[in-house]
């Protein structure tokens, strides 16, 4: 059977036979170089495995040959007491590395995406007769196959390798002779395992070459079944489906033809250790080996080295061959931009352009009315935070509602990325949270996943850490408690806004007054987690405190615009110098127990908001931009 003939207009794919561990480790290394205090602190949670395998054996030769075998049973239960007791601290190290982990898993998927709609972009602009659907296939399931893949990679790799190290460790304790017989069977299978990773990895190679090519033809066909029908060309559809599903279908049996090999791999590894220290047994007593030693070796090669080596054999065979193709098919892409330094998230793949721009843009509420915004220009980048102020009714809810594009300029450009605003793309561009929040009846999952439906628990908890949602959580009891809006304060109902925004981190976030309701250290806490995220951060402020933390500061008074950072704007701008003046005394925290306040509004004495209706602006656009930038929005 001939081989898949390429989609129209694409070149057939090279072979990349050889290599690939090359090309991987090449674009690996600047990775795990950016996350080196990332790795020691794995390592640091993971020595607690290496002791409580350390002294798993020690202590059951200890209690045999000093304690039971020696006639002083409580010193031998003793010894029992301290193997049993040093599983507890490895246990707590659960909890440690799981929380590190996403910090090395969750970059690596969202470059692979970056990568993949990059070059798929790049493809398109290029020839646009020519493209496939290859790129779908690296966005879902590939990405996807890397991400499960390189988690269980690193969790059983730093599991083996310091539980090897401990064993190791208590044998040398032991006795040095016992790894005479203990290490060759482990090099041998080892070996033998080594030589199946290329051959596993070009018979993955090809699965996944299958894979895309079944993606492409099924794009084709689906966007062409009227055409099929009408030519008469459903015989010949037909019969290359088939051709493709055979080649996936022989990939897939090569695989398990060469995972055959590996079981005998980790046969030798993992039995054969045990069967020939059992065999050996005779002549090591002979030779001073005590009885309690020859248990303790025994523990170490069956609960420890066995598991470990089995553990790291089948997570490489299984998961590893997919792990360093999939990983290999990226390597020809556009390289991914600059990371952030803490390697959470990623900014956009145009970093070079701004996020939203405001070119010569007017607004009015009516054509006789005088301009809320006249001919403002301005600029947002990537990474950028951005404070908004100015006094009552200066039109800074206006400016966050254009620029997020809820409400579109009497005149000028609105421009997302370089290009004009569109309402198909709002949802993924930017997210705009009004002062008053909107929250439905329902679970707090359903609630924060609200904009971001996919949402893991882990990335809810790193949100619910990084906003300070936890007296929330705890009070509720779970994810999935009812929550009823109703019983929540207007600050906790802001807090639930925001975590939903920041699980969405889109290009560009809007928080027009949206933690007026919290108090300063609440309010501190989310615009500095808001302003760690990649995209850019515009917040309409009312607090000093809020605008000095600020990149640049835009002073509104009217049409009348100054933009600059606060030591700029204390020399320039007389309205920014009264408004600090007048801000000052309302700096001092305004907290219970650092939960936000239940009715600021009544209780602080805090500013006053910038409500729709009391600002001489009409009440529906007040409603319509807290309505649409907490749902999805409708096309602008």
């Amino acid at each position: 059977m001939k081989a898949p003939r390429p989609a129209p207009g694409t070149a057939p794919r090279p072979a990349r036979r050889h290599g690939a561990l090359t090309r991987v480790t090449r674009d690996a290394r600047p990775f795990l170089r950016a996350r080196t205090a990332v790795v020691l602190r794995l390592a640091g949670w993971s020595l607690l495995e290496f002791v409580q395998t350390f002294l798993g054996g020690f202590g059951v030769a200890r209690a045999l040959d000093h304690g039971f075998l020696a006639g002083r049973p409580l010193t031998g239960l003793l010894w029992l007491a301290v193997a049993a007791v040093a599983v507890l601290p490895a246990q707590l190290a659960t909890r440690g590395v799981f929380g590190r982990l996403a910090d090395l898993v969750e970059p690596l998927r969202d470059g692979l995406v970056r990568r993949a709609v990059s070059r798929a972009l790049s493809g398109a602009l290029a020839h646009p007769a020519g493209t496939t659907a290859r790129s779908l296939s690296q966005v879902t399931h590939q990405s996807e196959i890397a991400r499960d893949g390189w988690a269980g990679l690193v969790l059983t790799l730093r599991s083996f390798v310091f539980t090897v190290a401990g064993a190791v460790a208590g044998l040398l304790a032991l006795e040095p002779r016992l790894l005479l017989i203990a290490l060759p069977p482990l090099i041998l299978g080892a070996a033998l395992f080594l030589a199946t990773l290329l051959p596993m990895a070009a018979r993955q190679r090809d699965y996944l070459s299958a894979d895309e090519a079944y993606a492409a033809h099924a794009g084709r066909t689906a966007a062409d079944l009227r055409d099929i029908a009408a030519a008469g060309a459903a015989d010949r559809t037909v019969a290359e489906s088939e051709a493709l599903a055979d080649d996936q279908v022989r990939a897939a049996r090569s695989l398990a033809r060469w995972s055959g090999v590996r079981v005998v791999a980790l046969a030798v590894c993992g039995r054969f250790p045990p069967l020939l220290l059992l065999l050996g047994a005779p002549w090591l007593l002979r030779n001073g080996l005590t009885p309690g030693a020859l248990v303790g070796a025994l523990t170490y090669l069956t609960q420890a080295l066995a598991p470990a080596v089995q553990a790291l054999m089948t997570m490489l065979s299984t998961v590893g061959g997919r792990l360093l193709v999939v990983l290999d098919r990226f390597t020809d892409a556009p390289p991914p931009p600059a990371e952030d330094k803490d390697g959470d998230r990623q900014p956009p793949a145009r970093a070079s352009a701004p996020v939203a721009e405001l070119r010569a843009v007017t607004f009015a509420y009516g054509p006789a009315a005088h301009p809320v915004l006249d001919r403002l220009s301005l600029s947002v980048a990537p990474g950028e935070h951005l404070a908004v102020v100015g006094p009552s009714g200066s039109g800074k809810s206006t400016l966050a509602a254009v620029l997020a594009g809820v409400e579109a300029p009497t005149a000028g450009a609105v421009l997302w990325h370089g290009r004009p605003v569109r309402g198909a793309d709002a949802t993924s561009v930017r997210v705009l949270l009004p002062q008053h929040a909107y929250v439905f009846t329902g679970s707090l999952r359903d609630n924060l996943r609200y904009l971001r439906p996919g949402a893991s628990d882990r990335s809810i908890a790193a949100m619910v850490d990084a906003l300070g949602l936890d007296p929330l959580l705890s009070r509720l009891g779970s994810l999935d408690a009812d929550l009823e809006p109703d019983r929540l304060s207007q600050g906790e109902r802001q807090l639930v806004a925001l975590g939903r925004a920041y699980l969405a981190a889109p290009p560009l976030i809007v928080l027009d007054e949206a933690t007026s309701r919290l108090d300063p250290a609440a309010e501190t806490r989310a615009e500095y987690a808001f302003a760690a995220l990649p995209g850019a951060l515009v917040v309409v402020a009312h607090r000093l405190s809020s605008a000095r933390r600020a990149d640049r500061i835009l002073v509104m008074d009217g049409p009348r615009t100054r933009c600059g950072t606060s030591t700029e704007l204390l020399r320039t701008s007389a309205l920014y110098r009264d408004l600090a003046g007048l801000w000052e005394p309302d700096e001092e925290p305004r907290r219970k127990n650092g939960q936000p306040d239940e009715e600021p509004g009544s209780k602080t004495g805090e500013p006053d908001a910038e409500p729709g209706s009391k600002n001489g602006e009409p009440d529906s656009r007040s409603r319509r931009g807290g309505v649409i930038s907490t749902l999805p929005p409708s096309p602008v």
